[in-house]
């Protein structure tokens, strides 16, 4: 553990917390300003996230602004500090790099909160600062140990190309995934994600995650992409561009959202549109390595043109007898009707699960757009499911508060 932070920058950084508060979307774009000048560092980034209403810019803002709040207990940050572990890993972030936001950060500090900004206030967040980057790199060291101790395991960047692609719904569309050196892949844990660096017709690299559909195995990955309208980034490029024997370029499987080795209560899975598919991976595990587990899939959809994955879900649930599925459809389509192409209309509630679920032991995994996230999670909470047994995953940057 990196020495502990003197009493002295305790104060001065919990000092700081108003002044975080009031400016910290500020500071966070300044100092992403200042770090883009540096090229190399420039291209580590996903920049669909960054701008001046980027959400990594209110995440990192608040994830500062609680760090200065909790920096004598910094337990209540474990869950946050092993989110970014991972995703420095999947961007391939390394020690190296570190000074560059650092000198970046101080910079954005200074200049945005200025005369306010003393000497002694940058040298405490300069301590505070190497201090938590400390804590991050013995933990990124550490799962980068552990991939290369595993069968298949690798760090940085690694070849794969697409063995197959199946169009799962009208707006997604599966790809599987083998590394062109014919080695194994490492197993990943369902509910991980793989990073993509992808080189766009202009020129221009791209970095997405993107969460692993299918169950762990030592030959292949499978993503489920779905096709976004705007933008220019990795889904296009997938849908449009990527053929059969495309070959991409991918970190090892990370993130700490995953079905736990040794599941011991019953499992509800829950998913909106796309964030099915580390329910799938789940799922998929679920049927292959616990026979004895009850798990329910519960999945909501727009209708059946947007629903993916239905019949392979159904399939497995047919081989493992402890697993029921659900599907509901908030917007029927025309040839859609409940106990046919679904089996409700509707969407997903708290009080739907109490009745049909075992609510009261069961372990809660949610995935899905942010408004689904924020109305199950609250919902779960408020009706007495214990936060412990309620783990759920965000597509892109945690920018605000999911949990009541």
């Amino acid at each position: 553990m990196p020495r502990p932070l003197s009493s002295q920058t305790i104060e001065l950084v919990k000092q700081s917390a108003p002044a975080l508060a009031a400016h910290g979307a500020e500071i966070t774009k300044r100092m992403y300003t200042l770090l883009f000048q540096e090229e190399h560092i420039r291209a580590l980034f996903n920049h669909a996230n960054q701008g001046e209403k980027g959400s990594q810019v209110h995440a990192l803002a608040a994830a500062i602004l609680a760090y200065a709040e909790n920096i004598e207990n910094l337990a209540v940050l474990g869950p946050a500090i092993e989110r970014i572990a991972h995703k420095h890993i999947g961007y391939h972030i390394l020690p190296e790099h570190y000074p560059f936001v650092a000198r970046a950060l101080l910079s954005a500090i200074g200049d945005v909160l200025g005369d306010a900004a003393s000497p002694a206030l940058l040298e405490a967040w300069g301590e505070a600062y190497w201090f938590l980057a400390d804590v991050l790199k013995e933990r990124e060291a550490e799962i980068r140990a552990d991939l290369d101790r595993r069968a298949g395991g690798w760090n940085g960047w690694r070849t794969f190309a697409i063995a197959e692609r199946r169009k799962e719904s009208d707006v997604v569309t599966s790809f599987i995934l083998r590394p062109t050196d014919g080695q194994p892949v490492v197993r990943h844990r369902p509910g991980q994600y793989l990073t993509f660096r992808f080189r766009l017709a202009d020129g221009s690299d791209v970095k997405r995650n993107y969460s692993i559909s299918s169950g762990p195995n030592d030959e292949y990955y499978r993503i489920s992409v779905k096709r976004e309208e705007h933008g220019q980034g990795g889904s296009k490029f997938l849908h449009d561009h990527a053929e059969i024997g495309t070959v991409l370029e991918v970190t090892p499987p990370a993130g700490d959202f995953f079905l736990p080795d040794e599941p011991s209560r019953p499992v509800v899975l829950l998913s909106g549109g796309v964030g099915l598919t580390p329910m799938v991976s789940m799922l998929e595990a679920i049927a292959s390595d616990y026979p004895e587990l009850e798990a329910h899939y519960v999945h909501g959809a727009l209708n059946s043109s947007t629903h993916a994955m239905d019949r392979h879900v159904r399939s497995l649930a047919k081989t493992h007898g402890g697993v029921t599925v659900r599907t509901f459809y908030s917007e029927p389509g025309s040839a859609d009707a409940a106990g046919y192409s679904h089996d409700h209309d509707g969407f997903i509630t708290a009080n739907w699960l109490r009745e049909n679920t075992p609510f009261a032991s069961a372990d809660f995994y949610l995935c899905g757009p942010k408004p689904f996230l924020r109305a199950l999670v609250g919902d779960l909470t408020r009706a007495g499911v214990p936060s412990e047994r309620v783990h759920f995953e965000i597509f892109g940057p945690a920018d605000e508060k999911i949990a009541a």
